[in-house]
């Protein structure tokens, strides 16, 4: 029996080729010239000098680069230590079926439709002593808040938007997941007369795995690139109480105008970005494994 070699037909590329054209031009190209910038000192638009690693170790020894970075770290795994459960805990108490479940998740989701400007304008306002709900009724109640004078309730207010903003999406993640779970794993452990912690010990858990690591990495990545909601409600402030690494790398770029060491400080923190992602999912593929290996899976 004769086989024939087929010809490949490679036509199929043309479909893929505009979204690599298109990543090309919004990420690649801008890379690569940030690369550039972070090797050259600009003096002007037509005089540059090459100064290799100099940049790269005048941010790395920067104190103030330091604090930010610490207080994005800090930030980022406080958001994940309070949205993961919350959000867990909000798809648990939500309606499985009928048009109670459909209401419940068009107003869980109404949050996530807000710009994060307006965000960052909604707590400006609410948070304000004078004329915001949250600042007035603080204040009858003795406690001397402002998020514009002392830096812990600057620090607190900004991670309470934080939770406020994007839990629902942690909790619309987790209720897709409670969803695709078979009845027939529920009949087994009412059978069995398990209790409810430990049907989510042993079902809901182990079936919500997936969904909670695209959370998590989700919720890491957009909290640890924080930007615009923290800088319309205290613009970084009281002092630096609230500058995370986007706002430090901005005040570098535009503020300053330094290009070479904001370009050299935006791959450092583009490298750490990748790294801690890095380290989280093959933590949760570690945990995930012990789990199927725990569950007899």
């Amino acid at each position: 029996m004769s086989t024939t070699n087929k010809p490949v037909n490679q036509k199929a590329w043309l479909l893929v080729l505009p979204v690599i054209i298109c990543v090309a031009f919004s990420a690649i190209l801008p890379l690569m010239t940030v690369v550039n910038y972070s090797v050259q000192d600009i003096i002007s638009p037509e005089r540059r000098v090459f100064v290799g690693t100099e940049w790269f170790a005048a941010v790395m020894r920067d104190e103030d680069l330091h604090a930010a970075l610490w207080r994005q770290l800090t930030f980022s795994f406080a958001v994940l230590a309070v949205e993961i459960p919350l959000g867990i805990a909000l798809a648990l108490s939500m309606p499985a079926q009928g048009w109670r479940a459909s209401l419940v998740l068009v107003l869980v989701a109404l949050s996530l439709l807000i710009p994060w400007n307006v965000v960052g304008t909604i707590w400006q306002i609410y948070g304000r002593a004078d004329i915001g709900l949250l600042g007035m009724v603080l204040q009858k109640m003795g406690f001397d808040y402002s998020y514009t004078g002392n830096a812990l309730h600057a620090w607190i207010t900004v991670l309470v938007m934080d939770v406020w903003h994007w839990t629902p999406l942690v909790a619309l993640l987790c209720y897709a997941g409670l969803r695709s779970i078979p009845d027939a794993y529920y009949q087994a452990a009412r059978i069995d007369g398990a209790s409810k912690f430990a049907v989510f010990r042993y079902i809901q858990l182990p079936k919500m795995r997936g969904v909670l690591m695209i959370a998590v990495l989700l919720r890491f990545m957009d909290s640890f690139m924080i930007y615009t909601e923290p800088f319309v409600l205290t613009g970084g402030g009281p002092g630096n109480a609230t500058t995370f690494l986007s706002q430090y790398l901005t005040q570098k770029a535009v503020g300053q105008f330094d290009l070479g060491p904001a370009a050299a400080f935006s791959l450092i923190y583009f490298l750490i970005i990748l790294l801690l992602c890095f380290v989280l999912y093959n933590w949760m593929q570690r945990v995930g494994t012990a789990t199927k290996e725990n569950t007899g899976e």
